[in-house]
């Protein structure tokens, strides 16, 4: 495939010399334009030597090939990383006055933006504003990642990892990134049981998936909120599954710490109940609903309009909660009222106590909420103290199924787990 890497002017242009190396290693042909600016960091001579290929930002270099034409009619994907706030603005605003602009005005193919910069810069209502714009015309954004940025501050803003990039282009170009890529996986060989295999491509074709992902955040006053631990990682992982599978996804979603998948739809959501909406609204049009957000049970049954305020003079706040809807409930409920043929997957994070283990408390759940097939995670600390599911990059889950079927065990990384529940999904609809 062609590919063309388009590099913007900010420090984490130094990460997509790897994000280079694995196109050519995957056996891509890759063209990098780099901004002017962004050569203060990394130099022509580096991505010439790294792709084997001249590089020029000038659209006056090779006259002759027409460059500013022919390299955006010839690419099979264009990714930009990073995206600044500004190139950001110039594509949504059509300009065209530098080699990488006027290739992204004629590209044919899909295009991939992997944005980075700081984060009031990626808050600000202009970006999002470009954000919104480049999305609602088929335009891939990522959402940056959460984590320390160029100084002391920290935030979402950070540019995804290269691997996590690669990912989201090889999944627009219908081409799974290789197993080998997921270091989770890798590590965890010698200890768990055999790796899942990829997703078969076409075993979802034409299959409308909706998958909620994240976690839910219900605020408390302007500036606080009640959250959960939820990264959001299961969820891209079953989104990416799915569409190496052929599936039209629509992607909802909540807070999460890593970059939204590319080639899904996608709506980001804040609390539960604007999850609830959304969930509802594209569930009538799914023909598999996949609830893997982390929602809040409840949330307070009073927002403070103003901060509120930690003074000695005045007593602690007391902080009154009510119940949340039961979306997956809600979603089961609506299918039998339409009658339709819907594939529904329920997510359980359990664990036990003295009354019961951690599976118990899932079947009950399952037969409580009447979907299909139901994920359990039993959560809580591991035998190091680390949390064993929330933040992690690997996973040990049970699927359990309403009509008493053996539950399916599957383990390791969370795009192996997602792999095995697309996989099960397949064969429930009889499209494997």
């Amino acid at each position: 495939m062609n590919i063309v890497l388009g590099v913007g002017g900010g420090i984490a242009a130094y990460k997509s010399a790897l994000l280079l190396r694995l196109f050519t290693e995957a056996g891509h042909s890759v063209t990098v334009i780099p901004t002017q600016a962004s050569t203060k960091f990394v130099g022509v001579a580096t991505w010439e030597a790294l792709s084997g290929r001249p590089v020029t930002n000038d659209v006056f270099d090779a006259v002759d090939q027409v460059n500013h034409v022919r390299i955006g009619h010839e690419a099979d994907l264009i990714v930009v990383a990073p995206a600044t706030a500004d190139l950001l603005a110039r594509a949504a605003g059509g300009h065209a006055d530098d080699l990488l602009t006027t290739t992204l005005l004629m590209a044919r193919g899909p295009v991939l933006f992997a944005p980075a910069m700081h984060t009031e810069m990626w808050q600000h209502a202009s970006t999002q504003a470009n954000v919104a714009t480049l999305r609602s015309r088929g335009v891939n954004v990522l959402d940056p990642a959460v984590g320390r940025l160029t100084g002391p501050d920290t935030g979402p803003g950070r540019l995804p990892e290269p691997e996590a990039i690669f990912a989201a282009a090889m999944a627009l170009l219908g081409s799974p990134a290789p197993e080998a890529l997921d270091t989770a996986q890798t590590c965890e060989k010698a200890t768990e049981q055999p790796e899942s295999p990829a997703v078969k491509q076409g075993s979802l074709s034409g299959v409308r998936v909706l998958i909620t992902a994240g976690g839910t955040r219900e605020p408390l006053d302007p500036v606080r909120f009640l959250g959960n631990k939820s990264s959001g990682k299961q969820g891209v992982a079953l989104a990416e599954a799915a569409l190496a599978a052929g599936a039209d996804v629509t992607f909802v979603h909540a807070h999460m710490e890593v970059a939204a998948p590319a080639g899904a739809k996608l709506q980001r959501v804040e609390t539960a109940l604007e999850l609830r909406a959304a969930t509802l609204a594209a569930a009538a049009s799914a023909d598999v609903v996949i609830m893997a957000a982390a929602v809040a049970d409840f949330r307070p049954s009073n927002v403070s309009q103003g901060k509120i305020k930690k003074r000695d003079d005045t007593a602690d706040p007391i902080i009154n909660l009510i119940r949340n809807p039961d979306i997956l409930l809600e979603v089961v409920a609506h299918r039998a009222a339409a009658n339709r043929r819907q594939l529904i997957v329920g997510f359980a994070a359990e664990t036990g106590d003295e009354q019961g283990d951690a599976r118990s408390y899932a079947e009950a759940k399952l037969q409580r909420k009447g979907c299909d097939l139901l994920v359990l995670n039993e959560v809580g600390p591991g035998e190091s103290g680390s949390e064993r599911v929330f933040g992690q990059d690997s996973n040990k889950v049970q699927i359990l199924s309403l009509d008493g079927a053996n539950p399916v065990q599957a383990s390791g990384s969370k795009r192996t787990v997602a792999n095995a529940v697309v996989a099960l999904i397949a064969e429930r609809l009889g499209t494997t």
